[in-house]
Parts: C-alpha cells; structure tokens; sequence
C-alpha cells in the first residue's frame, strides 16, 4: 500500500497523538508498505525533511506555545502528494494540516481514514467556552463526513461517535510497547534522584500541564496527600504546559522533570510507584497503560479510557473526576500500603500485557486494506 498520513502534531513533540502517528508509519515500514508524512516542522530540529517527509513551517499557539500550527498550504502539500500518488490519505488531527490533507482526499478522490484522538467538546466546557460546544460538534461531523473509517481509541468515545453521527468508527489506537514500557527498567538511580531513600514511595502524574487535565483535583490532592504522608513520598511531574506555573506554584515541593523522550520516560515510569491521573478528557489514557505496563499501580479518573483500561480494585484505582479528597485518600492508602501497591502493580502489567500493540498492529493493515479496497493475504513484516 502506498499510505499518506497528515498530522499537526509529530516528532519531536511528545504527546499521545505523536506515539499513535510514528506507530502507524513504523508498522507500515516494517512490513513494507510505503509512507508519505505530511506534519508541522519545528524550530531547532533541522529545515531539511527526512526522506518520505514533507514538513510544513509552524507557529506557537499562543494559549500554548508548546503546540505548533502550520498554515494549510494546499498547494505544496498537494504536489508532495501527487509525486507519491497514495491510494489511501489517513488525517490523524483536526487542525489545519488535517484540513488541507481532508481537502486533497476529497478532491483527489482518494480514499480518506481519519482519527478522533482528543475531546473536543469537553476541552471546551475546560477553556470556559462550553457554549460553542454544539458548534464544535457540527464541524466534527463536517470534518470526519468523508471519511471511509475514523479510528478512535475508545469503546466510550466510538459509541458517542456513532450516537452523533461523526464518521464510521472503529476502535483503534489503545495498544502499549510492553516491551519498551517495563518494569525491567526500574533505576535505582534515578529513584535516589527522584526520592532520596529507597523507602520513599514515588507518586508521578505523567502528561500535558493543562486546564483539560483537571489540574485543580491534581493540586488539591496532593496538597492532600502530601500533609498527611509527609517524608513517606515524593510527588513528580513529568510534562510541560501553560499550566505549568500554577502548579509550582501551589506545589513548591513536587520535582518538575519537563517534558520527557520517550526513553526516559519509560525509566522514571518503571522507578515510580503510584501513578495519578485525574483528567476526565482522555478518549484512550494511553499515559495510564504505560504506566500499568512499567509495574505501577494507577489512580485515575472514572472517566474516558481511564475506565476502559483497568478494573478498579485490582488492576488500578478509579476515583470519581472531581473527588480530589478520593484522589488523596487512595494516594495515602497506597503509599501506606506497599504490599497492596505490589500487588494491584502485578495485575496492572499483565492488563498491560492484554493490551499489547502486536494484534492491533495486524488489525491496522486490515483497516487500511479494505478502506482501499486491496487484499493484504500473506502479509508478513519486512526483513528490511
């Protein structure tokens, strides 16, 4: 297959978006299929494109500087596209290159898959915009109309697609690297440089510092928690984000590490202990089944993906969204109560395990064989 896939958002910015796109492209490498990207170019990584890469210029977001907008410039993605000739052009994102790849599709009379990988509507109610939200779902009908497919990585989210009539969705896009993500990868040293003692429990909160991660249930438990437990852990932030400063400044004492390649990550995951993850937007949470797969045990939200993921009790702990004295009650009762953290981070890592990204892997070129119409028997990864 010859595949085009257009995203706002790429390497080298993190975020759970970024992982799902560079899987797709390193899949359809990997058995040999060939791959056009089309995605924003960022300041300080180089002008020159990597083969098969177009990138376009981009601007920061003022709300939030980390995230980068191209201009739709229809015609240079255009004759990009045309020298590649796809058969199947896949939109991950929304934004403004999504349009000029929804705009090629559709004039090209290309097969079109698109992704619904972020919550909209309720990022909305989060910036104090919530009456726009009947708009936002008008233009996400618009936008996914022409599609032949739209991923989602949800039960949740799919259904709620379909009661809307966005799209045709199927679930795709919830698999972890359970070997990348591993307990293996647990470090003493980065846990005396995190903790200072061995017996000091390491409680992490993992992803974008933003108002749609229910940042205030994060500050109030663990200010919570944190006078209650006192020296018995450490509290850390890994990601960046315009909330960024709130956050310290309520919470002097939490180690800030910023945003994390993913290698790193895997490592300050794997050295952690409990893992607290408040936000209500997440349509996957992929941030919690790679915490489940490095061995922690994950206090999440009751809401989105979070619930999709793990059986609370056993495999993780849900909390209802809003309830920040719940969040610091299991907090403290994890901490205070290592066998029981060891236990429910066994069961998380082989959810994980269930999880994995190998058979969805498979079913991504399953998809994108009958969107395109062509038959993908025999396939077998590249020896390349």
């Amino acid at each position: 297959m010859r595949l085009a896939l257009v995203s706002d958002t790429y390497t080298p910015q993190v975020n759970g978006v970024t992982t799902v796109v560079v899987r797709i492209a390193n899949v359809l490498r990997e058995f040999g299929h060939q791959v056009a990207v089309v995605a924003p170019r960022y300041p300080g990584h180089g002008d020159e494109e990597c083969p098969g890469e177009l990138r376009i210029p981009s601007a920061s977001f003022p709300p939030y500087p980390a995230i980068r907008l191209s201009l739709p410039q229809f015609g240079a993605v255009a004759r990009f596209l045309d020298a590649f000739e796809p058969e199947i052009v896949h939109v991950a994102t929304e934004g403004p290159l999504g349009l000029t790849g929804r705009r090629y599709a559709v004039r090209r009379g290309i097969p079109l898959v698109t992704s619904y990988h972020t919550n909209f509507p309720q990022y909305a109610r989060h910036y104090g915009a919530g009456t726009l939200e009947p708009l936002v779902w008008k233009w996400l009908r618009w936008f996914h109309r022409p599609a032949v497919l739209t991923q989602t990585p949800g039960e949740a989210v799919a259904d709620e697609l379909k009661r809307r009539g966005i799209g045709n969705p199927i679930v795709w896009g919830r698999g972890v690297d359970t070997t990348h993500f591993h307990p293996g990868r647990r470090s003493a040293g980065w846990r005396r440089w995190l903790a200072g003692g061995d017996d000091t429990a390491i409680v992490l909160h993992v992803g974008r510092l933003a108002p749609e991660k229910n940042i205030d249930v994060l500050i109030e438990s663990w200010q919570a928690a944190r006078e209650r437990v006192g020296q018995r852990a450490t509290f850390v932030l890994a990601g960046e984000g315009p909330e960024t400063r709130r956050l310290l400044t309520h919470l002097p004492w939490v180690r800030q590490l910023g945003f994390l390649d993913r290698g790193r990550l895997a490592d300050v995951y794997a050295s952690a202990d409990i893992c607290v993850l408040p936000s209500n937007t997440e349509t996957c949470g992929l941030v919690a089944l790679e915490a489940m797969a490095s061995g922690l045990a994950v206090v999440a939200a009751n809401a989105g993906g979070f619930r999709e993921s793990m059986t609370h009790g056993l495999s993780g702990v849900l909390v209802a969204a809003d309830d920040a004295t719940g969040f610091a009650a299991e907090i403290l009762a994890l901490v205070m109560a290592p066998r029981r953290r060891a236990e429910i981070a066994m069961a998380a890592r082989a959810a994980a395990v269930t999880r994995d990204v190998a058979s969805e892997n498979l079913e991504l070129l399953q998809q994108y064989a009958a969107a395109a119409g062509l038959s993908l028997s025999g396939a077998a990864p590249c020896a390349a």
